[in-house]
């Protein structure tokens, strides 16, 4: 009895996407099935490349269809696209060229937000997205030097034209002004500049862009929510209780600005000794986790200290470029899965539509 398409879906409908609860059949995932004697392939396409039960769903599916009487040999391709986050608020225009905007912010300065930040972006970007930065830290640009990359915004004759580095297109105040100038600007001027780097620069068919924000609660978060709509904010704490204490008001704002957290992250959780791989808890730990569990919102994941993730961050070669098999690496990685598939959760709530206004 030949194979037929029927029995293929049914199959595959034993799969569930672990966090949309549904199966992958009725979510729309499995695309281009052949059947050729025995032989069956198939695609799923997933909502992120940064997917972190990818591979679990190909060989549950892969083991669904070889069940089948008949079938010989399954060939399964994972392919994503990633979804437009859909605005309900239809005051806030989309950005051309992002179909997500993800903030990342911190109740206080010195918990290593930037950090986070730019290995959050090469780790998707390594999971296979397309990724940008912007970094809204208006007072204390750090992304370029994190980044290692210098030089000014150039222009298209209409818009401008951000530079790339490691794959991540790139748009800083510390682009347009020298190393030691200070920046001492009022709200007005503030909300201005947010404004240009969303709406006035040629962001190119981005999956994903990462904001790196100032740290508390002023001027260029207010800008933020109100220019345009993000698929969701991550706060970075450390353990400490001064940290936690600033965290929860961070939250605050961001509930208060319609500003969805997707999740929270313990940064400088422990240290590794490279020697004897003790892990001592300098600052504390666990205390990012217990707040994220008590705000109600996902923990995504600890990061270390480590001394290679500190000489990244100052010679602008990043922990995500250097050593991706370091414990800070795999945590990054951990850290960009976990907060894909939170953007996907999210964006999947939403219509399945394109808004007019994201088309250059």
């Amino acid at each position: 009895m030949a194979l037929e398409q029927a029995q293929i879906l049914q199959a595959l409908t034993a799969v569930k996407d672990p966090d949309l609860h549904k199966d992958i059949v009725k979510l729309g995932f499995v695309k281009d099935v052949s059947i050729d004697g025995g032989r069956v392939a198939f695609t799923i396409e997933l909502t992120t490349p940064a997917c972190p039960v990818k591979e679990q769903l190909k060989e549950q599916a892969r083991a669904a269809v070889q069940q089948l009487p008949g079938v010989t040999d399954v060939t399964v391709t994972m392919t994503a696209q990633v979804r437009h986050a859909v605005s309900p608020d239809l005051n806030k225009a989309a950005v051309p060229g992002v179909k997500n905007i993800i903030a990342v912010g911190a109740g206080k300065g010195g918990v290593g937000k930037t950090t986070v930040s730019v290995n959050l972006a090469l780790a998707l970007a390594k999971a296979g997205g397309k990724v940008g930065i912007i970094d809204a830290d208006i007072y204390g640009p750090n992304v370029p030097m994190m980044l290692g990359v210098k030089g000014q915004l150039g222009t298209d004759g209409e818009k401008i034209v951000p530079p790339e580095q490691y794959g991540l297109q790139v748009v800083s105040m510390g682009f347009l002004t020298s190393d030691d100038a200070p920046i001492i600007w009022r709200g007005p001027m503030l909300h201005g500049v947010i404004k240009q780097f969303f709406m006035e620069v040629r962001w190119t068919d981005l999956d994903y862009l990462v904001v790196d924000l100032p740290p508390g609660t002023g001027d260029v978060v207010l800008s933020l929510s109100q220019t345009v709509y993000v698929a969701g904010a991550i706060l970075v704490t450390t353990p400490q209780q001064v940290s936690l204490a600033d965290t929860r008001r961070a939250a605050a704002m961001y509930q208060k600005l319609n500003i969805p957290v997707i999740g929270l992250v313990e940064n400088m959780s422990y240290f590794t000794c490279p020697s004897c791989r003790h892990e001592s808890d300098i600052f504390g730990r666990g205390g990012g986790q217990r707040l994220a569990e008590e705000l109600g919102i996902p923990f995504l994941g600890s990061i270390p200290i480590s001394e290679p993730l500190r000489e990244g961050g100052d010679t602008g070669r990043p922990i995500m470029l250097t050593d991706t098999t370091s414990p800070a690496a795999k945590a990054f990685m951990a850290v960009a899965e976990r907060t894909a598939a939170q953007v996907s959760i999210r964006s999947f709530r939403a219509p399945s539509i394109i808004p007019l206004t994201a088309v250059n």
